[in-house]
């Protein structure tokens, strides 16, 4: 294992992270606001930090897919421990569980917050908590890949370890082309939200909190209400956002160099849309007699359906008062996410749209057991890896989820609470149905319990693996073998896991 290529890119993180803190000093200055300088402190500490950290430069930067997974682990850990220092420091959210457990729902894009009264924090803190959506979004190592000089063949495992979905593939040959592609399309639909919320009057301010939360499906507002104080135009704006940013991205990569059919022809995007329809039909028609009118109905069906599917969490109204079937679909959509090569979380489309072509193989082999048929997507078979891999993740899925369940049940609140508190962390959601309702938060949880959603959140964010691969045996022996000063690795060599780039 290449323990020192490990430590250099922690370093890079910190000093990344430390930049972009510079986003909640500025606000501070525009507001007067004294709180920003606990996050210029905790920017120079974090610098400073990686700085000394990156003194000794790795003379191998080669490493394989477990790197890969431990240094985005580990990134996402450091990342959030630092970001959870001013919120800390400042007395805003004064408890390091709560602080740690807002940074993490940020980072990860998840949401959940532990705060009865966002109104009451500084300019400054909200800027933050909104800006981490915006960093976890598209991830901070694929903003690192795209920006820092690193040499070495193998940071497509990296990719592999952050991006969300089944599989991984690079946009043009080399990742950090791929990389500044992403963020460029990134950057370029958050702008322009931006542009389109201030045309609609929301305030600069307001502006640029909600397009980095939506842009990174985040869903941290900064009124209590969340965006239903806003006019019709800015939830619709809201609502169409959600939605684009919960498009695998590779669907705009075409778009943009003229392969418009290909575009039109993704299975996954295509199945994405229609379950936003449906669902916004079946959720209008069980909200209708209790709205205002067919137009507010309309709005409160797509923005909350959007939401959800996207993981952006955001709401309009308290959909825990709606009817069962309402709510069914609301916890539906929680697991089923966005796309993958999107900011949203969730199991995502293209893994069920496999799961559902598995399922069809598997009944037409009963019917014909002499008959030979390959899943295909798009036209193309897809490898038996990728539906191994499929099956793997949902069996996991599954096993991390119900001992989510239990672990949180000791604390014994209602049945629904608890499964809807893991369904929103591990989804990447933010809120739940009951007491973590839109209309509430997880601040009532135990220390114990919040641990258990922290780690939710995380394995969620980075599809399980990266963040599990740290409890196994085999990394932490080989994190303490001898090194070899010679090639700056450990004494043996490891087994290729993942491709080159």
């Amino acid at each position: 294992m290449n323990r020192n290529v490990i430590t250099y890119i922690l370093g890079y993180v910190m000093q990344i992270e430390a930049i972009l803190m510079l986003v909640p000093c500025v606000t501070a200055i525009c507001y007067g606001e004294t709180e920003g300088l606990y996050y210029l402190g905790t920017a120079v500490f974090a610098f400073i930090l990686g700085f000394l950290i990156k003194l000794k430069k790795p003379i191998n930067f080669t490493f394989y897919l477990k790197e890969g997974c431990i240094i985005t682990s580990l990134s996402w850990i450091v990342m959030s421990l630092i970001g959870c220092l001013p919120l800390m420091i400042s007395g805003e959210i004064p408890n390091f569980t709560d602080a740690l457990f807002e940074t993490v729902s940020g980072f990860t894009t998840t949401g959940a917050t532990i705060l009865s009264d966002v109104e009451s924090l500084s300019h400054c803190a909200n800027m933050w908590r909104c800006f981490t959506h915006w960093i976890g979004g598209m991830g901070v190592l694929v903003f690192l890949l795209a920006v820092i000089p690193l040499s070495g063949g193998s940071h497509i495992n990296i990719m592999k370890a952050e991006s969300p979905g089944p599989s991984v593939g690079k946009l043009v040959p080399k990742v950090k082309q791929t990389a500044r592609i992403l963020y460029i399309i990134y950057l370029a639909m958050t702008v322009a939200q931006i542009i389109l919320l201030l045309i609609g009057g929301m305030p600069l301010y307001d502006s640029l909190a909600t397009s980095f939360a939506t842009a990174g499906t985040g869903g941290f507002g900064i009124k209590n209400d969340s965006i239903a104080g806003y006019s019709s135009y800015i939830q619709w704006v809201t609502t169409i956002f959600m939605i684009l940013f919960g498009v695998n991205f590779n669907a705009y990569y075409l778009i943009i160099y003229k392969h418009i059919k290909k575009a039109l022809k993704m299975e996954e995007v295509r199945c994405y849309f229609l379950i936003i329809i449906f669902s916004t039909a079946i959720v209008f028609a069980g909200i209708l007699d209790s709205s205002k009118n067919i137009a507010d109905a309309v709005t409160k069906a797509a923005f909350q359906v959007a939401s959800i599917i996207t993981t952006t969490g955001f709401s309009t109204t308290d959909f825990d008062l709606w009817s069962g079937t309402c709510k069914t679909v609301i916890v539906m959509l929680m697991f089923i996410g966005a796309c993958a090569g999107s900011t949203g979380g969730g199991i995502k489309v293209s893994r069920f749209i496999v799961l559902f072509k598995t399922l069809k193989k598997e009944l037409t082999s009963y019917i014909h057991p002499k008959s030979i048929q390959k899943i295909k997507t798009e036209g193309k078979p897809i490898e038996h890896e990728v539906i191994r891999s499929i099956n793997v993740y949902i069996v996991t899925f599954v096993l991390v989820f119900s001992c989510s369940v239990l672990l949180v049940s000791l604390e014994n609140q209602d049945l629904i609470t608890n499964f809807t508190a893991v369904a929103a962390t591990i989804n990447n959601i933010g809120p739940g149905l009951s007491l973590a309702g839109p209309s509430c938060n997880f601040g009532f949880f135990s220390v114990f319990t919040k641990y258990v959603l922290i780690f939710d959140m995380l394995a969620g964010r980075l599809e399980l693996f990266p963040l599990l691969i740290l409890f196994h045996p085999t990394v932490w022996k080989d994190m303490f073998k001898r090194v070899d000063k010679k090639n700056d690795t450990w004494n043996h060599s490891p087994r290729r896991v993942g491709g080159n780039s």
